[in-house]
């Protein structure tokens, strides 16, 4: 069964009552243009509610590094997250396990993209919006993520209890990332739908 990480609570309880259900990450988005953005004091309130064993994942768009160290500073992060135009070495300067995320399209060479992140613990693949970085619910083209890596895939974009057991057997991931597929507004989680979603990943 795939690793289950849900990306973009905004509520100290709400996180606490997902991570119970047995998802394994909980992302926390650091940046200011996303509806589901934390500030440093929420997002350490959500980290303190969360039980054992649950990867805390912060998610950074572009962001100075002067930025990334202060958020460290005050919130225990286990994984960075990049969702943007970070190159290899900016990812890597902070001595810590990181994602780098992919908005993928028809022209996107995963095996070379793997090859310059080769540091990173992953590759998440998400769909690839102009206007946005992630966080839309668009799924891409599934097909083209069947590439021999050496990299774990994450997968991300348009899933939720409905798409989750074909993106499965498709790809078959190391793991799925999901954020507003399993929302009841934008950076709310249904527990229902959380619940849906990991039994229809089984």
């Amino acid at each position: 069964m795939p690793k289950i990480k849900i990306c973009g609570f905004t509520q100290a309880d709400n996180a606490r009552e997902a991570s119970l259900l047995g998802i394994d990450a909980v992302g926390l988005v650091f940046y200011d243009k996303s509806p589901r953005h934390v500030e440093v004091e929420t997002a350490l309130e959500i980290v303190n509610a969360l039980p054992p064993f649950i990867n805390r994942v912060g998610l950074f768009v572009n962001a100075d590094s002067s930025f990334i160290d202060e958020v460290l500073c005050e919130v225990p992060l286990d994984t960075l997250q990049f969702h943007g135009d970070e190159a290899p070495i900016e990812c890597r300067q902070y001595s810590m396990p990181f994602i780098k995320a992919l908005r993928v399209h028809q022209d996107t060479d995963l095996v070379k993209m793997a090859d310059d992140y080769h540091l990173s613990c992953g590759l998440l693949l998400d769909a690839f919006n102009k206007n946005t970085y992630g966080g839309t619910g668009e799924a891409f083209d599934w097909s083209l993520a069947k590439v021999a890596l050496d990299l774990p895939i994450i997968l991300a974009g348009g899933l939720n209890s409905d798409t989750v057991a074909e993106a499965v057997q498709q790809i078959n991931p190391y793991a799925l990332d999901v954020s507003s597929g399993v929302e009841s507004a934008k950076g709310v989680k249904d527990i229902d739908k959380i619940k849906q979603f990991i039994a229809n990943t089984k």
